[in-house]
């Protein structure tokens, strides 16, 4: 049997303060060992989470903006299956929709007096401070094609906010720092999509997800095994999932670590 391995980046593979993944190397190692793949399920952007594949040498198809877009390296699944475009060196199942849609459903609700601030309406230096990430990776975070990260400046505006979000037929879901607002993607979509083409190269398989956030429960919920870490604070986004002890990759590794030293 096969272990497929969806993994959340921010607070989960990566710590949320630092980003590091040095916590997460045990069993990185043990992915390599295996050649487990591991499939990045992120709201970073594509070129944010190219630049995380660089430094870790992974080659695995990957999801983006909550599920925005599936980019499957050209020839990993070695049969033909049913995507939008070619991009580059990738093949590309889209999912979402047009950023700019997103962008007027939102400055919709800021005309109504609620106090909104997206990635759209930051410089990079803005998004640096507000993530404590490299000027270089900020303008990478706002390259958004499918998702928009904003946040709600009064919290007390949040069940309106979605409201209106919802009445448009779109998703309203909250990630480790900012609020997000996408078409009727999300993650357990494309993973669910990315299932059926693993199963199809390998037969058995058994799907693994890991996250730390609400954006992460619609992945949890089509995997075989799912994993919730820890926040920072100690507690985690819900009383459902299994629970990891361990703030981000230090929880990961536990995880993973477990999971293939039985293969």
């Amino acid at each position: 049997m096969k272990i497929i391995i969806f993994t959340d980046l921010d607070g989960t593979l990566l710590d949320p303060k630092s980003y590091s993944f040095d916590k997460a190397l045990p069993a990185l190692k043990l992915i390599k060992k295996t050649k487990t793949p591991l499939v990045f399920c992120t709201s970073k952007t594509r070129e944010e989470t190219e630049l995380y594949r660089r430094k870790l040498g992974n080659e695995d198809p990957f999801i983006v903006e909550n599920g925005g877009a599936i980019l499957i390296p050209k020839n990993y699944f070695p049969f033909d299956f049913k995507y939008d475009h070619v991009d580059g060196e990738y093949l590309v199942i889209k999912l979402g929709i047009e950023y700019e849609k997103l962008r007027k459903v939102l400055e919709s609700i800021k005309n109504r007096g609620i106090r909104i601030v997206g990635f759209g309406d930051m410089r990079p230096s803005e998004i640096r401070e507000h993530c404590d990430i490299p000027l270089e990776q900020a303008k990478l975070a706002k390259k958004r094609e499918y998702d928009e990260a904003f946040k709600i400046v009064n919290k007390e505006d949040e069940k309106e906010v979605s409201r209106i979000i919802k009445q448009n037929g779109l998703n309203f879901m909250k990630g480790g720092i900012f609020c997000h607002i996408t078409g009727r993607n999300d993650k357990g979509k494309a993973v669910k999509i990315l299932t059926n083409l693993y199963r199809k190269k390998y037969d058995k398989i058994l799907t693994c997800g890991l996250g730390d956030s609400e954006n992460d429960f619609e992945m949890f919920v089509v995997v075989d095994k799912s994993y919730l870490i820890q926040k920072p604070d100690g507690s985690f986004a819900s009383k459902k999932f299994n629970k990891v002890k361990g703030v981000g990759p230090e929880g990961w590794n536990k995880v993973v670590s477990g999971l293939l030293k039985r293969v």
